[in-house]
């Protein structure tokens, strides 16, 4: 039998063989077969797309050294804004009634002249109170009660000190003979402003060390890792006056120089290093 092979039909059968071939391969995909490269490649891809943690140790952390160390200091110079005055009433009478009646009508009268020059009620406070038997002696020592002495203490802040020297000239006129100017001092309360900047200061000074220090070890300052405070507010500056008991007082006429006062702030900051 002879068999023509003509070029359509040789055409038809390289499209069976093709097809054959394409069915093969698909069938050995799906039953798991020889394609095992494709799934390592797949595995691979997915390891390689993990994304490290975006949390890392600094420099100083990661290699367990304990950074620099450093102290910064400033100080800031601010006027004081209260004057505190300390005085007091004493009276002495027969008898303790008579004693405590005329020292309440002397305390009164200072702390409403105070209250009249501007000490706001919440500046201005009783801050004691005694009653003591008064002895008189004789030649031989004997002791004799002839009265009681009473004491009744004022504290008041006054706040605008361009009236103060006027405001406890008034208190001291309107109490009379009985008062006694204890003492006077002059305080910085208002201190905000003044620690901020001090803070700013210091912490720059901190800064420039740090620098300095991590140059001179060829090394690069990195972040704060932590800061410590101390914050040094001003004491009141007593002012040397007081007043005896019957000594004509007019401070009115005595002018009231406030000075200067300092805040002051140390830190102690650790840097890392790079």
């Amino acid at each position: 039998m002879t068999v023509t092979i003509t070029p359509r039909r040789a055409i038809l059968v390289l499209l069976a063989v093709i097809t054959l071939a394409v069915v093969y391969v698909l069938g050995a995909s799906r039953s798991g077969g020889a394609p095992a490269a494709a799934s390592t490649l797949t595995k691979t891809v997915r390891i390689s797309s993990t994304q490290p943690s975006l949390t890392q140790p600094s420099s100083t952390q990661a290699t367990g050294d304990p950074g620099i160390t450093v102290g910064g200091m400033a100080d800031v110079e601010g006027t004081p804004d209260t004057l505190r005055l300390d005085l007091s009433v004493v009276v002495t009478a027969p008898s303790v009634s008579e004693a405590l009646a005329k020292a309440n009508g002397s305390a009164d009268a200072v702390q409403k002249s105070l209250l009249a020059s501007g000490v706001a009620k919440k500046d201005l406070q009783t801050s004691g109170l005694n009653i003591s038997p008064d002895y008189a002696y004789s030649n031989n020592g004997t002791p004799r009660l002839k009265g009681y002495q009473v004491s009744e203490s004022v504290s008041a802040k006054l706040r605008d000190l361009g009236r103060a020297g006027d405001a406890i000239g008034k208190a001291v006129g309107a109490g009379g003979n009985a008062v006694r100017v204890n003492g006077i001092s002059l305080d910085l309360e208002d201190t905000g402003a003044l620690v901020s900047a001090a803070r700013d200061k210091a912490f720059a000074e901190a800064r420039a060390k740090a620098q300095q220090y991590a140059k001179a070890a060829g090394r690069t300052l990195g972040d704060v890792l932590s800061i410590a405070e101390n914050v040094a507010n001003p004491s009141p500056i007593p002012m040397p006056y007081a007043a005896a008991a019957g000594a004509p007082v007019d401070m009115a006429k005595v002018p009231i120089q406030p000075g200067s006062q300092a805040v002051s702030v140390t830190v102690t900051v650790v840097f890392a290093m790079r």
